[in-house]
């Protein structure tokens, strides 16, 4: 025959040809022979053992792995699917956790600081006037105190509960009520006389310019700082529940793909290829990463608004010297009395002496004496908050920075380090092997075509739509802030950054842990990556045909040789 005619080189390259098939047959028999590395693997998440066949089975039923020899059943597949959801969650969970750990912390240091040297300028205040006027001061300290407390009403709930400009209108009319009957105590005043006297107090002008400037600098330092405060309590609100939308059934199969099909071909400790994980965490994070443009512009105007409080609209500034301030206009009324009586006297009409005035009186009790002491720019109080506001707001702008495209990044973030494997040797979703496919965009619009999630870019997260026009909201009150307005008028207790839950699926399987994906089909379309080097059976077959393809294309080629 001709077969026994042929040389002996040929016969060598088919038996070599053969031993190959053989080889590579009883190599991928041996690697699954026996399943004791994931029975070890699959033990340690906390599953019973026994779920784990002895030696690889028939992986046919399995709906998400390759369905060669497998060391997976339909129930550990299941299992580990709830395990997949859990591990993709949890390095979002916990860099979101830090995020709204980091700015609770911030807001409340900025907060007790405020409502601190709210406090503070009280008591100083206090302090200064009881030394200087004595009773005189004691007597009328509900003035101010009422004063300090609708500052404090306004710091928290903003025009809601006080408008300044009319608080403000009525403490000077009032200090020039209970001023002008003290440096006239020789007469007698009805409340309409002194209702005459208030509705002249601006044209009077009777302490001088300090209530002009004290309006203008109380009001924009005032503003800024509740709004940047606000600003910083809506952050973790908008973490918190952006972070917690409910991942969606094709992002939970995707997951459970990469992450634990590579145990059920006895690859425990293979990792995801990179730009595999990256294209699985987008599609599972596309609704989150389109929060991002209206973070950014966010995050700017709370950049932008931490330059005011360190510069003009600075509320230390503003509240530290304001005893002084309010001290300058009562000498201002004290030094003017006389002019400003007569000029009330003209316009107002003259009043009756009073009967009990007492020429015996001594002048320290029916005048005001005394010079304060100097206000210096650079004598900072220290508070129980620790720090000046020039250190707090340094501090903040670095965190606000380093916060900038936190959604955007969170795929980056998530596939690195230890969560995926380097270069070539990394599962690509079905072999051992590079990781073929482009990597996608970020957002819902670029998922049109991701290779590795289904994601309805139709059905945007209702959700993350509702935290985006918040912080959209919130964006318009800084910029105006910066300016010095106060556009907001709600209560923050009312300014609930939105009440919505659910993450854009009506179904109520979407808020459970069970295996949600198994509702979906498998995907029988063409794999999209190349399989090399895989150790599955299925890949021991494609090597085993190569080789005796090899073979005969040999032996076609000598053909006309051995004629």
């Amino acid at each position: 025959t001709r077969f026994e005619q042929l040389p002996g080189t040929l016969l060598v390259l088919c038996v070599v040809c053969t031993l190959v098939v053989l080889s590579a047959s009883v190599t991928a028999e041996q690697k699954l022979k026996n399943c004791n590395e994931v029975r070890a693997a699959y033990s340690s998440k906390g599953f019973n053992v026994n779920d784990v066949p002895n030696k690889g089975v028939n992986g046919a039923p399995l709906k998400v792995c390759p369905q060669g020899f497998s060391c997976c059943t339909v129930e550990m597949e299941e299992k580990l699917s709830q395990q997949s959801h859990t591990e993709i969650k949890a390095p979002v969970s916990r860099l979101s956790t830090n995020l709204q750990s980091t700015f609770k912390q911030k807001h409340d240091h900025f907060d007790n600081f405020f409502r601190e040297l709210l406090k503070n300028a009280e008591v100083s205040l206090h302090n200064m006037f009881v030394r200087t006027y004595g009773m005189m001061y004691v007597q009328n300290a509900e003035l101010f105190k009422n004063f300090f407390e609708a500052l404090t009403r306004y710091y928290v709930s903003g025009s809601a509960a006080v408008n300044l400009d009319s608080m403000l209108s009525d403490f000077w009319a009032d200090l020039l009520e209970r001023m002008f009957r003290l440096v006239n105590v020789q007469y007698e005043f009805s409340d309409a006389y002194m209702e005459c006297v208030s509705r002249h107090t601006e044209q009077l002008q009777p302490f001088g310019d300090v209530p002009r400037k004290l309006r203008i600098q109380l009001t924009r330092a005032f503003v800024a700082a509740r709004t940047f405060v606000r600003g910083l309590a809506l952050m973790p609100e908008v973490v918190n529940r952006v972070s917690t939308v409910s991942a969606s059934p094709s992002c939970v199969r995707a997951a459970m793909k990469m992450l634990y099909c590579p145990y059920c071909s006895g690859q425990v400790a293979l990792k995801p290829c990179q730009n595999y994980c990256l294209n699985v965490m987008r599609g599972c994070l596309a609704n989150q990463a389109d929060l991002d443009t209206e973070w950014n512009n966010f995050l700017d105007a709370m950049l932008s608004l931490a330059e005011r409080l360190e510069g003009p609209f600075n509320f230390e500034s503003v509240m530290d010297p304001i005893d002084v301030k309010i001290s300058e206009a009562i000498m201002n009324m004290q030094e003017n009395s006389m002019q400003v009586s007569q000029k009330v006297f003209q316009g107002c009409g003259m009043p009756k002496p009073s009967m009990a005035f007492r020429s015996t009186r001594s002048v320290k009790e029916t005048s005001f004496t005394g010079r304060f002491r100097p206000y210096s720019p650079d004598a900072r109080p220290t508070t129980a908050a620790g720090t000046s506001l020039d250190r707090l707001t340094n501090d903040v702008k670095k965190k606000l920075k380093h916060a900038k495209k936190f959604w955007s990044t969170l795929p980056e973030t998530v596939c690195a380090g230890e969560r995926i494997a380097p270069g070539d040797e990394c599962w690509n979703g079905t072999a051992k092997s590079r990781y073929e496919s482009v990597v996608i965009g970020n957002g819902l619009a670029n998922q049109v075509s991701n290779p590795d999630v289904d994601v309805d870019i139709t059905k945007p997260d209702i959700m993350i739509r509702s935290q985006i026009a918040v912080l959209k909201e919130m964006t318009s009150w800084l910029k105006a802030a910066h300016s010095g307005n106060d556009i907001s008028v709600e209560n923050d207790e009312e300014a609930s950054g939105g009440e919505e839950s659910g993450s854009g699926c009506d179904s109520p399987s979407c808020d459970s842990n069970e295996d949600i994906y198994f509702s979906t089909p498998p995907n029988p379309g063409k794999p999209r990556v190349n399989l090399v080097h895989s150790n599955t059976s299925a890949g021991v077959a494609s090597q085993g045909s190569m080789a005796l393809a090899l073979c005969g294309l040999i032996l076609a080629l000598l053909a006309p040789h051995l004629r």
